[in-house]
């Protein structure tokens, strides 16, 4: 008989980038040597060869895409299962970004099929903290043609036809693949999106790399991936009520809501046919379930099993928290 499943949380794997700072180790104690840039802390993460590692409990040093062939429908959902089999359909990152990112492009699940055989990137981002003057582009600020936007491109003026908006935290972008974006500096946001790591880099703000050359960027390939009628900015503001769900973005990969809460909260899952993901922004919660209790602290991210019917949050003071599943009438 298989010992019975439990909330699991994965080693974080940090990512080193031109553009990455120092919060994702002050301010979550994330593992990385003091001199180090690091931009992104994978969270969980089902991409072949990179699959997350068990950090906790008997499945510990297991990987993600194994514990999803052997325990299936109970850790992932039925439904899910059915889909994506032993792939994983999220990837949830944190990302400091202390310089501004490249602006870029995800081509859609259609386009990254044919090119790439992988799966496209639809994505949201949620802010954790930001400096004062901190700001997101996404989409452009009118629907433009084609040949306009390479005109623009060329004559380095990109950035005066993507939409700019100063932010603050608790602010969501909902980015959908096509939307062109990028993170500015100073910002701290989690990440989530489909399993998929295909990028287009459009401009990199004639930045160069340490052997002072610059990035590649992948100008033709942009072009069909590119929506040019996106011309909204997806942000999405919603005020936390405590100890409620809140939605914050819902499609057919992810929905995703904002719940504070400081007192106990029981949730009920037993509908919802889905893992459910945890990502804890601020203070502390107890996660009880399955029989077993797990700590969720600032700057963790848990996995609670489909085969969860309920699950009890605990919170140490007010804390907040995302929650993540795949929507049951889309699979």
């Amino acid at each position: 008989m298989m010992n019975s499943l439990y909330p699991i949380k994965f080693r974080p794997v940090l990512k080193e980038t031109l553009w990455g700072g120092s919060a994702l180790r002050d301010r979550f104690g994330k593992d990385s040597r003091p001199e180090t840039a690091v931009g992104e802390s994978w969270e969980i993460n089902g991409m072949n060869g990179e699959s997350s590692v068990v950090a906790n409990g008997f499945l510990k040093g297991n990987s993600l895409e194994e514990i999803i062939e052997i325990y299936m429908g109970d850790l992932v959902g039925d439904a899910v299962y059915e889909k994506f089999g032993t792939e994983f359909p999220l990837l949830i990152k944190f990302i400091d970004a202390r310089a501004t990112l490249s602006i870029q492009v995800h081509p859609d699940d259609k386009l990254a099929t044919e090119r790439h055989h992988a799966w496209g990137k639809t994505e949201m981002w949620y802010i954790i903290d930001n400096e004062p003057s901190a700001i997101i582009y996404t989409g452009f600020r009118r629907k433009i043609k084609k040949e306009e936007y390479l005109h623009f491109l060329e004559s380095k003026q990109l950035e005066s036809i993507i939409n700019a908006t100063p932010v603050r935290p608790g602010d969501s972008f909902f980015i959908p693949a096509g939307m062109v974006h990028a993170i500015g500096a100073g910002v701290l946001l989690t990440e989530i999106q489909q399993t998929s790591d295909v990028t287009y880099r459009i401009y990199d703000w004639d930045r160069v790399d340490a052997s002072g050359k610059p990035r590649e960027m992948h100008t033709v390939l942009a072009l069909d991936a590119i929506n040019f009628d996106f011309d909204f900015t997806g942000l999405l503001r919603a005020d936390p009520e405590v100890n409620r769900t809140v939605e914050l973005a819902s499609c057919r990969y992810f929905h995703t809501s904002l719940l504070q809460v400081d007192r106990p909260v029981i949730k009920d899952y037993s509908l919802t046919d889905s893992f459910i993901i945890y990502i804890c922004t601020e203070s502390m919660v107890v996660i009880d379930c399955l029989d077993h209790r797990e700590e969720l602290k600032a700057g963790e991210t848990i996995l609670i099993p489909a085969s969860a019917d309920s699950v009890a949050i605990i919170p140490q003071g007010k804390a907040t928290l995302l929650e993540v599943f795949i929507p049951k009438n889309d699979n």
